[in-house]
């Protein structure tokens, strides 16, 4: 998906399209979320996939990074964007 280093999905539909295609397969397959320097757009990936899995979306960014990485979701508007994902 096309989403610039330190931004936000260039797409909303497509990026929840995508999480919602990585979710479906992590049930069956291995996957992986990775991005440049493997903070802030794969944490705020993380971060969704997690919503998705149940996490509230106010305590996605908090559990991303206490399980993978306390750098992750490097950007205040990614982390509001975690917030506000459905």
């Amino acid at each position: 998906m096309r989403w610039r280093d330190f931004w936000l999905p260039a797409d909303r539909a497509d990026a929840a399209d995508a999480f919602r295609e990585v979710w479906t397969r992590a049930q069956t397959q291995r996957v992986e979320v990775a991005c440049g320097g493997g903070k802030g757009r794969t944490g705020t990936a993380l971060a969704c996939l997690a919503v998705m899995d149940g996490v509230p979306a106010g305590e996605a960014v908090a559990y991303v990074r206490a399980h993978y990485s306390p750098k992750a979701v490097e950007m205040p508007w990614q982390r509001r964007y975690v917030e506000r994902f459905t």
